[in-house]
């Protein structure tokens, strides 16, 4: 379905199903806007809450013959669920990984909400086939680095700057703009300023390779994949943008939660240059932070080793 905002009163008579019992006005509204969006009425019976996102809450919506999956956040942050919805409709027109179809998009009752296809999902299934479509998203490629639009990573702003340049790009949109964001956190010394001496010797980590602009998923860690019942691979909550295809790599590789078979498949579909190991932490380094940015904990400490390993590694 094509994604839509719906506020019309027009949609409301028309698909105006009566909500089921204990069902609140954002509940009676998101229906009718579902409704419109589906261009039949869906008659809500069930809201059963899920578990597992850091950012929103989400629940599974159903009328008793069909369910989707729903994703809300205070009406301030819709721009956040805009720009997951143009990602997921950019993962999916790379007819590679299979990705959740984006139903609506809007406010209903103060808040915010992403509908989506719901997709009964599993921890387990065909790893490898997972690697092998993942290379093939990544040979989708644009003639520059960014995107359209800025996005989020998690709950952090992410600029996406079109920029001809790689280093360039990873440097001022990546990497330079978490170390700011950590100095204004309180996170400085020598995370500072080892980060500072790193985004002046991008250049070490990139002899002899020259990344193109692959469709990336963005924040491609083991929570945000899974398999259908037939062994078939998904991946959701994207960061969408289009950069070196080994940031993807990398951050599978930072909280782990992928097969070997994964992994394998991949670099048998794609193999990696031999400069991948050293970039994989300058790639993870910008997660890192990233986490330091929205938890704190420990995530400072281990960016600052990041950092100094990096810097290390080429002098």
């Amino acid at each position: 379905m094509l994604p839509c905002k719906n506020r019309a009163p027009f949609g409301a008579r028309f698909f105006g199903v009566p909500p089921a019992a204990g069902m609140s006005a954002f509940h009676a509204e998101l229906a009718r806007a579902i409704s419109l969006a589906l261009g039949e009425p869906f008659a809500a019976r069930e809201a059963d809450a899920l578990h597992g996102g850091d950012i929103s809450e989400a629940f599974r919506f159903g009328d008793g013959a069909r369910s989707v999956f729903v994703k809300t956040q205070p009406a301030a942050r819709l721009a956040m669920f805009e720009a997951e919805a143009a990602g997921l409709a950019e993962l999916a027109a790379a007819q590679a990984v299979r990705v959740p179809q984006v139903v609506c998009h809007g406010t209903a009752a103060g808040r915010a909400y992403l509908v989506l296809e719901y997709l009964p999902l599993q921890a387990h299934g065909d790893a490898a086939e997972l690697g092998r479509r993942l290379a093939q998203q990544h040979r989708v490629t644009a003639d520059r680095f960014g995107w359209r639009r800025d996005n989020w990573i998690g709950a952090t702003p992410q600029p996406n700057p079109w920029q001809a340049d790689w280093l360039a790009f990873w440097r001022d949109a990546r990497l330079g703009f978490q170390l700011r964001l950590a100095a204004q956190n309180g996170y400085g010394g020598a995370l500072q300023r080892d980060g500072e001496g790193l985004l002046g010797r991008l250049d070490a980590f990139f002899d002899g390779y020259a990344p193109a602009p692959s469709l990336l998923h963005g924040d491609l860690w083991g929570g945000n994949h899974g398999y259908l019942a037939d062994g078939s691979p998904a991946i959701f909550d994207p960061a969408t943008y289009f950069g070196d295809r080994e940031c993807d790599l990398a951050m599978s590789e930072l909280f782990g939660g992928f097969a070997p078979a994964f992994h394998a498949a991949y670099r048998e579909a794609w193999p990696l240059d031999p400069g991948y190991p050293a970039r994989r932490t300058l790639y993870n380094l910008y997660h890192v932070l990233n986490h330091a940015n929205l938890f704190g904990g420990g995530y400072a400490a281990q960016a600052a080793r990041m950092a100094a390993q990096l810097l290390a590694e080429i002098r």
